[in-house]
């Protein structure tokens, strides 16, 4: 594993540094947006246009890459990025702030693919599951810490924008330094979302609310802190702890997942975030009740994501799993979009509790959903299914893909080792 990372640490080293700039800016929204007089629902729209941003840009990345090469798309939409998060604090305004934030998520989805793309291309078979899971961590670390960052300056003054700005450009150094030159990206004709759905019903709609679920944690929940008025150093504690979940989590899920009907498995998950989420709704938001919720509730989130995309995988044909990821990307990004505008709805309806209350109404869909499912048709036998990775749902169309493949790759190879005359999946 050491001789595996050697070779991409200076890759990973940039990633966290994207993600230390990125999970800085996803946390002023909320605690900047509130000194400014920013309404909830202002900030609920600010935060859906960075997944609209990063909507449009996975669908657009792998054109721009096709006509220019994977170098320049980065260079420059890096650059408008670091850009980007220095305007913030130049234009205090909901419109504003709406417009940066959907060139952000554009940028950032194109940065993705590049990175993404660099890290696959510098992988083999046997180590690819290994890279992916580092990249998982690096993304996680990036995110966490940027907490940290947050209470290093003034929240109310330019300097943390700045700060950001700073990590975004000195990302470029090790990751352009070290990136290898990689083919074209290949033309890649999508499954239509029905097609999809057809393959896979628990997958696509678990990951269209789990899409939800992540991008209400990821903007809405420093906008909750701010609302029920935590300082700046616990709203950043509360975020690292819902983070910091979804990293420790990932372990024990994965390994449960190659053991077990993945179904019961994603209920369970599932279950328990609703769980999580009921818990400060019905016991008042004590602080350490808030940090131990958002700890569980992170830690669901995250797995639940690596779960879905496992399982889907376990019904397809490999020559589909191209296209299929572009797919789960899409249909996750719509449920992303989506997910903070609800959330700011229902909070300026409820309160600050429904933060909670329609996290955990997500939740409990998804385990509502995956019992009715496990009704409907058998689960492949834990022997038939692929391997398990750990993705972030941050990941863009090529992580998605590459697990894909690998967990294929994985059930093929053993599948081999048991009968040598058997046929994969």
């Amino acid at each position: 594993m050491l001789q595996v990372l050697g070779t991409i640490w200076a890759l990973l080293f940039g990633v966290v540094l994207i993600m230390l700039g990125n999970g800085m800016q996803s946390t002023l929204m909320g605690v900047r947006g509130g000194i400014e007089g920013f309404s909830t629902f202002e900030l609920s729209v600010v935060t859906s246009a960075y997944f609209a941003g990063f909507l449009v840009g996975s669908r657009t990345a792998s054109v721009m890459i096709r006509k220019v090469g994977h170098v320049r798309v980065f260079a420059a939409l890096g650059s408008f990025m670091s850009a980007g998060l220095i305007a913030f604090p130049l234009i205090a305004e909901p419109w504003a702030w709406t417009l940066l934030r959907v060139m952000l998520g554009f940028c950032l989805s194109g940065v993705y693919v590049s990175a993404e793309s660099w890290l696959n291309n510098a992988a083999t078979n046997r180590t690819r599951g290994t890279v992916l899971s580092a990249y998982m961590v690096a993304q996680t670390l990036g995110l966490v810490a940027a907490q940290g960052l947050v209470n290093v300056t003034d929240a109310a003054g330019f300097a943390p924008f700045a700060l950001a700005s700073i990590l975004v450009s000195l990302s470029f150094a090790p990751i352009l330094l070290s990136a290898q030159p990689i083919p074209v990206a290949e033309r890649i004709k999508p499954l239509t979302l029905r097609q999809l759905y057809d393959q896979s019903p628990l997958g696509t709609v678990g990951i269209l609310l789990l899409g939800g679920v992540f991008a209400a944690q990821l903007g809405m929940a420093s906008v909750y802190g701010s609302t029920l008025g935590l300082s700046v150093a616990r709203v950043t504690t509360f975020v690292a702890a819902i983070f910091t979940g979804s990293l420790l989590f990932q372990v024990p899920v994965g390994w449960l997942s190659d053991m077990i009907d993945r179904r019961k498995l994603i209920l369970g998950v599932a279950a328990i975030g609703a769980v999580a989420c009921a818990t400060p709704w019905m016991l008042g938001p004590a602080y350490p009740i808030l940090l131990a919720s958002g700890f569980v509730m992170g830690g669901m989130a995250s797995p639940l994501y690596s779960l879905l995309v496992a399982y889907t995988n376990d019904y397809l044909d490999v020559d589909d799993m191209p296209a299929a990821s572009g797919g789960l990307i899409f249909i996750y990004g719509l449920g992303a979009i989506v997910g903070p505008l609800a959330t700011g709805q229902l909070m300026e309806i409820a309160g600050p509790e429904g933060f909670w209350a329609f996290l955990g109404l997500l939740f409990a869909a998804i385990a509502v959903y995956c019992a009715w499912r496990m009704t409907r048709r058998e689960a492949p036998s834990v022997e038939e299914s692929g391997s398990y990775v750990n993705l972030s749902p941050t990941a863009s169309q090529v992580a998605v893909g590459a697990a894909q493949e690998w967990g294929y790759e994985q059930a093929a190879e053993d599948t081999a080792d048991d009968d040598p005359d058997a046929e994969p999946k």
